[in-house]
């Protein structure tokens, strides 16, 4: 089996995961990662947010792989910038889930695209038990919002523009340009991560791929999807909550804050209120709608916080 590259040293590939009480779920991901690295020169790099150690030490079984203790629960983009001072000198960064596992080639397949492409983000394909996942997003806007907001964001078959999700089956067959894609799985070239810089820590969860997909192609850089890379998820990850659920629908309002003017963003507010409305029977949208409407409960939702130390 291959070694990973410790901390020192140049590497063609740079993988980070942030973890989050995933020691069942990380050590399948660190075997694949090995099993796939070829000829390939690979540093793993383990952001724990966890508040115990049960995962740090899961991860110490693979002494080759360097984990670093971020001291708190600073959400996926404060993960992902804590395990970015441990890149070193990489060619590309691969940031992954703990609850995925690479299949044979990804790495490679990954690599070829970004250097035959040029582009500054690669995303691969997300198959999990029930087959592929509908993993590709198109960049937010009112009128898929609306859709959204009267079809559900699972409905299919409906024309493209009222959905931000990309269904169309023709479009996992082929390597093409995006918007974005769930942050679960991508390649960044090193140098766009250098260009985009820090992941927003403000966004805590959700929206912070977003938003990052969005800076890169502000700055020129292109987003490819690559089909013949594969990722299979195993459907652990962060989890499920009513506060979680808050929380996606509040961010997707600070993220309208953050890039449009003040009152296309109180529309892109308007949306998410519609959406809760329309669901307002389920006790769950009642929940969502009532934070979306009250600011003042935001201060109240998941958000990066330290450990305290003893």
């Amino acid at each position: 089996m291959t070694e990973f590259t410790g901390p020192d040293g140049p590497v063609d590939l740079a993988v980070v995961v942030v973890t989050y009480r995933s020691a069942d779920d990380v050590l399948g991901l660190i075997a694949s990662l090995r099993a796939d690295a070829g000829d390939l020169r690979v540093r793993v790099v383990v952001a724990d947010n966890s508040p115990t150690d049960e995962t740090r030490r899961a991860v110490a079984q693979h002494p080759d792989v360097i984990c670093v203790a971020t001291g708190g629960n600073l959400g996926y983009a404060g993960g992902i910038n804590a395990a970015m001072a441990h890149v070193g000198e990489a060619d590309a960064i691969v940031v992954l889930n703990p609850d995925l596992v690479v299949e044979p080639g990804c790495l490679a397949a990954l690599r070829a695209r970004q250097l035959q492409s040029g582009a500054g983000i690669i995303v691969p394909r997300i198959m999990d038990d029930e087959g592929l996942t509908p993993s590709l997003r198109w960049e937010p806007s009112l009128l898929r919002m609306l859709g959204d907001a009267l079809f559900g964001g699972r409905l299919r078959g409906r024309p493209q523009r009222l959905s931000e999700i990309v269904f169309s089956p023709a479009a996992y067959r082929t390597a093409h340009t995006a918007d974005w894609a769930t942050g679960a799985a991508l390649l960044i070239d090193a140098e766009t991560a250098a260009m985009a810089g820090p992941w927003d820590e403000r966004f805590f969860l959700y929206s912070e791929e977003t938003d990052f997909f969005r800076r890169v192609r502000e700055n020129g850089g292109t987003v490819w999807f690559e089909p013949t890379a594969t990722v299979h998820h195993r459907q652990g990850g962060s989890g499920s909550s009513i506060d979680l659920d808050r929380l996606l629908a509040v961010n997707r309002i600070r993220y309208a804050r953050k890039h449009h003017p003040r009152g296309v963003a109180a529309c892109y507010r308007g949306m998410v209120v519609l959406h809760e409305l329309l669901r307002i029977a389920s006790p769950r949208h009642r929940a969502i709608l009532g934070t979306v409407l009250s600011e003042r409960s935001w201060a109240g939702l998941p958000r990066a916080q330290r450990y305290a130390t003893r």
